[in-house]
């Protein structure tokens, strides 16, 4: 594929990461207005994260979408898996109860899932040896675009927004001129899942039209069952070795940074004592940060040794967090410095090195089951972990300092760990790694 073909079929695939970070944004800004419209518990909530795109819903959906991508190739997936997307999305844009809104988000999570496991492993077949990482961090400028773009969504449409007179009329032109004010404030939410059904059937379009990955149509001879990849997977020492050192970097970082995405707003507020406009705006800058270092970090991941930029990214993400606990999360100084950082260290995050070396450090025929695999077991232990971190965290932001020294303790070890082995692939073919490292019967 030339150049500007792959550059086309990644920002089509990338839409797929927009789509996953939106998704948990839009769930996570939205989460008050629903429970004040359907009168939902602390319980509720919690349910709904537990099974929403950031945890479970999307751990489910990637293990198994990972093994149909090596099954039936990376085009069934776009053809059909923003199909139930859009299903998902519908289904909370129009919820009048608790189950209707749990199913959408338990369907828009499987489909995220589903499909981030595919759109990587594509990006990394479609491209040329000397692009592969630039593609895979204009993936993730999609998704640091999804999160920016569902912030200034909510703010706008939000209770007190600029544009919530418009949501305002909207609402009553549906739902009549006797609603109550909070089935009106929830169309401000169902406007924000509108702009995701609305970029989803883009993507889809986008999506269906490409042509099969020539690495996975080069295997099918060398294929065999679904049952068998599996065992294989399993049972091939390299691949497990490779499992264990991805699933390691990713998970400890992960930890951290879904903590981050879904509770950050709330630990400004509480532990940092801003208001939540404040903290939604300073979110939002971060992402703006985070997207313009990693199109930095896309100019040079493909002439630098990978081990300097991946371990620059985790000192910064270190740094980010003792200055916070040095100098205190009650001053706009250091708040203000933890999140330039913060923006600073996910623009050259272990997500990105995860993204490009999971797609390079396993054969064809259980290329996207291997990462769907290890985002089950990430996304999984991230939804547990969110859990136990809210007890540690304590109501008000009591147990922020010992949180932030577990945060540095996760960071350490993703740090220690992909020093040591971070694998030399830049330059290099996906056959001649897969060879060298599998032999030629793979």
């Amino acid at each position: 594929m030339s150049n500007t073909g792959s550059l086309k079929s990644t920002i089509a695939v990338s839409l797929t990461n927009y789509l996953d970070a939106g998704a948990i944004v839009a769930g996570a800004s939205g989460l008050t207005l629903w429970q004040n419209y359907l009168g939902l518990s602390e319980v509720h909530l919690g349910w709904l994260n537990f099974i929403s795109a950031n945890c479970l819903g999307a751990a489910i959906g990637a293990i198994i979408g990972g093994f149909l991508a090596d099954k039936y190739g990376r085009k069934f997936i776009f053809t059909y898996n923003l199909l139930v997307y859009m299903i998902g999305v519908l289904l909370v844009m129009f919820s009048m109860n608790f189950p209707m809104l749990l199913a959408g988000f338990l369907v828009t999570g499987i489909s995220v899932g589903v499909g981030v496991p595919a759109s990587w492993t594509y990006i990394s077949e479609s491209s040329e040896v000397n692009n592969r990482g630039r593609n895979i961090c204009i993936s993730q400028m999609s998704w640091g675009f999804g999160p920016m773009c569902i912030l200034l969504f909510g703010m706008l449409f939000a209770p007190g927004g600029y544009l919530f007179g418009w949501v305002e009329s909207i609402a009553h032109i549906f739902g009549g001129s006797d609603l109550s004010q909070e089935a009106v404030n929830v169309f401000s939410s169902r406007i924000v899942f509108l702009t995701l059904f609305i970029v989803a059937f883009i993507a889809w379009n986008l999506q269906r039209q490409l042509q099969e990955s020539a690495e996975f149509t080069k295997s099918e001879g060398k294929k065999a069952g679904l049952t068998d990849n599996i065992k294989v997977l399993f049972s091939n020492k390299i691949a497990v070795r490779t499992v264990i050192f991805l699933a390691t970097i990713y998970l400890t970082w992960n930890l951290v940074a879904s903590v981050m995405g879904f509770f950050q707003p709330h630990i400004y507020e509480t532990a940092g004592g801003v208001s939540n406009e404040q903290a939604n705006w300073m979110n939002c800058i971060q992402w703006a940060i985070i997207v313009g270092v990693t199109f930095i970090v896309s100019k040079m991941i493909d002439k630098t040794a990978h081990k300097v930029i991946y371990t620059f990214g985790l000192l910064v993400a270190i740094a980010a967090w003792l200055v916070i606990v040095t100098i205190g999360v009650n001053g706009m100084v250091g708040l203000w410095l933890f999140a330039i950082l913060w923006g600073v260290q996910g623009g050259s995050s272990p997500q990105i090195f995860y993204a490009l070396w999971g797609s390079e450090l396993f054969p064809a025929k259980f290329r996207a089951g291997a990462q769907g695999l290890m985002f089950f077991i990430v996304r999984g232990l991230s939804a547990v972990w969110g859990l136990v971190f809210t007890y540690i965290y304590g109501e008000n932001g009591e147990g922020f300092t010992i949180a932030a020294f577990c945060m540095i303790a996760l960071l350490s070890i993703s740090l220690v760990v992909g020093f040591i082995g971070a694998p030399n692939t830049r330059g290099r073919a996906l056959d001649d790694i897969t060879k060298e490292r599998y032999g030629e019967d793979y």
